[in-house]
């Protein structure tokens, strides 16, 4: 059988009893393989990193040194969410770097899209190698990868940035949970304690809000997306919408529209609401958002976000439409 193979035999990870015996089984798989060397993982505060990191941190402490790069284009509150659950209440051997001026100053005036990802992951390969550099010790190098990344993509979990490092980063590799699918995932990282809030986190590109702010980001308007995405996230958890809907965010596109406020003429952004449905991400439907719901999202973007005079709803599915905008 091949290292990369899901075994036939290998039974669903589907309760909790599972769950604490697949933990068991990899604390003494890595403990095996680590010996007394330090291990590297780039931890971005995502599903697969997030329990990875939980995982090796059971299994052998401090000896682990994660590095979570704020690029500027995190969600409201996400850097603070992964340096209070790892440093503060795991004792995680964290290193934070904001690198927030370093990729905006890089992303100045650039608007094509497919470009904006090439800046963002390159700039990401880059700080996580200058982090490197600076330690002793390491000798292998952890990832989230897991089952479906390895029938996708031969192995390579290119959305974690970590393919491209520099050749003499030559590490062996640590990939504790690269049988199990997204659920079973999460089935682990709520048997390791850790919040429902980053177990269950939506799916985020690599490039984060920088492929919500479309065309050249600004920084008043990426302030502004951020805003008005942490308001829909409050109101579908109020709503118990969170669960139900795959994945919810909003977009501020590069243009500006009329408004009126308080009986003066302006000229502001509109906020667009995407969320949709899907199993596979291949095709995707939009749900049915509740009236109620909808005008209190409207009504406290508006209210509460600066630069904004309009709330859409895109009922756009896929195809024609992709789910992410840019």
């Amino acid at each position: 059988m091949e290292n990369n193979k899901r075994p036939e035999t290998m039974a669903r990870i589907n309760t909790p009893e599972l769950a604490r015996q697949f933990i068991d089984e990899q604390v003494a798989a890595v403990r095996a393989q680590v010996g007394d060397k330090k291990v590297l993982l780039a931890l971005s505060g995502g599903v697969d990193s997030s329990v990875v990191a939980a995982l090796l941190i059971r299994a052998i402490g401090r000896q682990l040194v994660c590095v979570h790069v704020n690029h500027g284009l995190m969600r409201k509150g996400e850097s603070e969410q992964v340096i209070d659950v790892f440093r503060h209440q795991l004792d995680a051997n964290l290193i934070y770097v904001d690198a927030t001026d370093r990729f905006l100053n890089k992303l100045q005036g650039v608007s094509d899209p497919e470009t904006k990802r090439k800046i963002i992951g390159g700039e990401f390969i880059q700080v996580f190698a200058e982090e490197a550099h600076k330690l002793d010790g390491i000798a292998f190098l952890a990832q989230g990868t897991i089952y479906p990344d390895i029938i996708e993509s031969k192995g390579v979990k290119a959305h974690h940035n970590v393919g491209g490092l520099p050749e003499d980063m030559n590490f062996e590799l640590v990939e504790p949970v690269k049988l199990l699918f997204k659920d079973e995932v999460r089935m682990v990282g709520v048997a390791l304690g850790l919040p429902e809030s980053m177990v269950y986190r939506q799916p985020f590109p690599g490039p984060g809000l920088g492929v919500r702010c479309l065309g050249a980001i600004t920084r008043d308007r990426l302030h502004a997306l951020r805003e008005a995405d942490a308001i829909l996230r409050e109101e579908f958890d109020r709503a118990g919408l969170t669960r139900q809907v795959w994945q919810f965010f909003t977009v501020i596109p590069d243009f500006r529209s009329t408004g009126v406020r308080d009986g003066k003429r302006l000229d502001d952004w509109p906020v667009i609401i995407r969320a949709v449905n899907t199993v596979d991400a291949m095709t995707a439907t939009v749900p049915e958002l509740p009236w109620p719901v909808l005008h209190t999202i409207t009504d406290r973007i508006l209210a509460e976000v600066p630069g904004v005079c309009r709330v859409l709803y895109d009922l756009s599915p896929k195809p024609v439409a992709t789910i992410e905008w840019e």
